[in-house]
């Protein structure tokens, strides 16, 4: 008999931890996306952790700035950013407030509200696609930079929340090095996916691009 995930809202206390304990503690956790026309289970199945200031994969690498602004502040909010001029991309802040540190949401099985998933994912060829890669993710839940800031650890009325699920045994977590970073960054094993998951994305190293003569 399989067991029924836990709905229970994950606390912030479990956000305010380094970026390198709540990565793979997120495996199997639950993001509940709300929208006017239903809700959108994930359970999550690969994510990515950046390490702020300590990271040069990170966008907070740097100092603030407008675009990261949401990753100074408290644990347990979300953070969205637009990349390549066309893709969204989701993450949960984690760590003290002021240190700067997210986990990327790479991949996850949508087990509730698949149908409203597929009106955003024409081009997913089955279920398992439907958020296999960070971007495909942030369309099927239909995330955009409207939810930067979320609190998704709030009990009051919010479009997304983070639910304790069935978390991952550790002997079925696997890591390795962040898909598509590069320099320095790209040495830290500090992606982490539910190992033999059909949902996960596959590993892509980074490719530098020409430059124009």
């Amino acid at each position: 008999m399989i067991a029924t995930p836990d709905r229970t809202l994950l606390p912030r206390v479990f956000f305010d931890r380094p970026v390198l304990e709540v990565a793979p503690d997120l495996l199997g956790r639950l993001l509940v996306r709300t929208t006017p026309d239903g809700p959108i289970t994930l359970r999550i199945t690969e994510v990515e952790a950046y390490d702020g200031p300590n990271d040069p994969g990170s966008h907070a690498y740097r100092g603030r700035t407008a675009r990261n602004e949401v990753m100074f502040g408290p644990p347990g909010h979300v953070y969205v950013y637009f990349t390549y001029g066309m893709w969204h991309c989701m993450n949960l802040v984690c760590g003290p407030e002021g240190r700067a540190s997210a986990v990327l949401l790479r991949a996850g099985e949508v087990t509730e509200g698949a149908e409203l998933a597929r009106k955003r994912r024409l081009s997913a060829r089955n279920d398992k696609e439907l958020a296999k890669g960070p971007a495909r993710l942030a369309t099927a839940l239909d995330v955009d930079r409207t939810l930067d800031g979320t609190d998704a650890c709030t009990t009051t009325d919010t479009p997304l929340r983070v639910m304790t699920g069935t978390p991952v045994p550790s002997d079925q977590v696997r890591n390795g090095p962040r898909t598509g970073v590069s320099g320095d960054g790209a040495v830290h094993p500090w992606r982490y996916w539910v190992a033999d998951d059909p949902t996960v994305s596959p590993y892509r190293a980074h490719v530098p691009r020409r430059r124009r003569s």
